[in-house]
């Protein structure tokens, strides 16, 4: 592992990704914020030695080098599932590509349904825990000593200093921003009625398919690390419509200029 990191790493600081601060992943239907990015140098994940291929249509899949708000950025547009066939080796890869090119902190967005009825689509959940429902754990591979320590502490995976800033910044700028867990499935199916109303009695407020592993990889490599969900869709187990993918990633596009704002702001002031 530690030589194909190495292998990677080389390739893009040949590319011209030199010494990125800050990594960001960017979630499914949420991609405007290249917009705001000074692109320096843009790479198709299928040209990177060693990297996943994003298989899901809505995600681009090419790693971004840039600069936002005078800092230095790596951008993930695109991410990787369990649900595509990949290892959870695999889905965390780019986390220690991004920590191994010099990247200092690291913002996660995704989309989420909302399993706390308080919560409506189109607004904005910051993760302050999580639960891992995905079968199984990135750093369960023989070796994984040599990264980081073996037993990775996750009494506070969520870096609490960028979460108050975040929150204070969604004040300031009059963004509704819930707190909660999100709880993460493998997929690629929605949950049921019934799978709703456990995610409820267990204590989640988001579910969605992704973000935990790179959480719990950006943790064992002592990476700070927040995380934002847009919320996409309201599961309602007593009123549960057939999903309708088209409209969750346009609700995604609809909700992420509020994103955005959040990212932005905190990337100026670290």
């Amino acid at each position: 592992m530690i030589k194909i990191i190495q292998e990677t790493t080389e390739y893009l600081q040949n590319k011209g990704f030199d010494n990125p601060e800050i990594g960001i992943i960017l979630g499914t239907g949420l991609g405007q914020l290249l917009n705001s990015i000074d692109i320096i140098k843009e790479v198709s994940y299928n040209h990177i030695p060693n990297f996943p291929t994003a298989t899901v249509e809505f995600h681009t899949g090419k790693l971004i080098y840039g600069t936002l708000e005078g800092k230095k950025v790596v951008v993930m547009q695109g991410r990787f599932h369990l649900y595509e066939g990949y290892s959870l080796t695999d889905v965390t890869f780019p986390v220690r590509i991004m920590h191994a090119l010099g990247v200092k902190k690291l913002l996660v967005s995704n989309a989420a349904g909302a399993v706390n009825l308080n919560f409506k689509k189109g607004e904005l959940m910051l993760i302050d825990d999580h639960i891992n429902l995905q079968g199984g754990s990135p750093l369960a591979f023989k070796g994984v000593e040599k990264l980081g320590e073996r037993f990775t502490d996750m009494s506070a995976p969520y870096d609490a200093t960028m979460n108050a800033s975040l929150e204070k910044i969604a004040t300031t700028n009059g963004i509704n921003l819930h707190k909660g867990v999100y709880a993460s499935v493998v997929g690629p199916q929605l949950e049921t009625r019934a799978e709703y109303r456990y995610l409820k009695i267990i204590g989640a407020d988001a579910v969605g398919m992704s973000t935990v592993p790179e959480i719990i990889v950006a943790n064992h490599l002592k990476l700070p690390v927040s995380a934002v969900s847009v919320l996409t869709d309201e599961c309602d187990p007593d009123n549960l419509a057939p999903v309708n993918i088209p409209e969750i990633i346009a609700m995604a596009g609809k909700a992420e200029p509020n994103m955005i704002t959040l990212f932005t702001e905190l990337i100026k002031n670290i």
